[in-house]
């Protein structure tokens, strides 16, 4: 049986990465030159956003090809083959790092097989990759397929978020400060996806905090398709620090389409650096990204 690795990009609870046999290589948070979180440090979703509405300015720091080298050769011994589902190259160069780390950890051990993957999301999509990921090793399907699967069926894997914060994305670098004012006093709220290449893309702006959360709701209907329509396992919402909007949402989908399986998490320090304590994601299976 083949071991599976993610990161923290990914925003799956460590409760579920350990009952589910996931590892997990840390992104680092870092604010004033100090790692605040990251491997071996940890924050809580609640004490970080604390920080940010105190006026802290973190920022964060990928996996580099050394790290992951030393990640893998920790490791080697404990399985004969390993998959890693990575934070998309549209957002990070982390899963590049892990491929030059893996490389060189191959060369030392040759029998030993390491897979790759580019989620090509973040968040719970990225952690809706590894959740099928698991459920078909646990089904008994081979490293080869499951690669093979999540890869040809990568862009199936949907996320769309929305947060009530402008200057949040503009701390994070998403949006222009200007952008941020103007859209804050017009109370627009965007609406965003990660495209083919897994780059974030703003295709709507809406008026007004419950419209935009709707709109998630609304715009899965536009694109769940029929294809994974009997397979209705999972649905996957984070949120940064606001659980109501989150279980709105959640009730929403509930409602609308009868799910009942849902994964519900908080988006930590790593990715909430970037989009502050508003967001709220929605991520599922559906048609292939525009």
């Amino acid at each position: 049986m083949f071991k599976i690795i993610t990161d923290n990009g990914s925003d799956l609870p460590k409760e579920w990465l350990k009952e589910n046999d996931v590892d997990c290589i840390y992104l680092s948070t870092i604010l004033d030159g100090e790692v605040i979180a990251g491997k071996d440090k940890e924050l809580s979703a609640q004490d970080f956003y604390k920080m940010l509405s105190d006026g802290a300015k973190p920022s964060t720091s990928q996996i580099n090809p050394e790290q992951a080298k030393e990640y893998f050769s920790e490791h080697i011994l404990e399985a004969d083959e390993f998959l890693y589902i990575g934070i998309s190259s549209g957002l990070s160069g982390t899963v590049g790092s892990v491929k030059a780390g893996v490389a060189e950890v191959l060369e030392a051990h040759p029998g030993k097989k390491i897979e790759v993957v580019d989620s090509l999301t973040a968040s719970l999509g990225q952690g809706l990759v590894v959740w099928y990921a698991v459920k078909m090793r646990n089904e008994g399907k081979s490293l080869e397929e499951t690669a093979k699967w999540l890869n040809d069926n990568i862009q199936h894997f949907l996320l769309a978020f929305t947060v009530d914060n402008l200057f949040d994305l503009w701390r994070g670098g998403r949006v222009s400060k200007t952008s941020a004012i103007v859209g804050t006093l017009a109370s627009v709220k965007p609406f965003l996806i990660v495209d083919k290449e897994g780059k974030l893309t703003v295709p709507k702006k809406l008026r007004g905090r419950k419209k935009s959360l709707a709109y998630l709701v609304e715009n899965m209907e536009l694109h769940k398709g029929t294809e994974f329509e009997g397979n209705k396992d999972m649905i996957m919402i984070c949120h940064g620090n606001v659980p109501e909007d989150a279980e709105y949402v959640r009730q929403l989908v509930e409602e609308k389409f009868g799910y009942k399986n849902f994964l519900t998490s908080n988006v930590g320090p790593m990715i909430g650096t970037h989009t502050g304590a508003s967001l709220v994601v929605l991520s599922y299976m559906g048609d292939e990204r525009s």
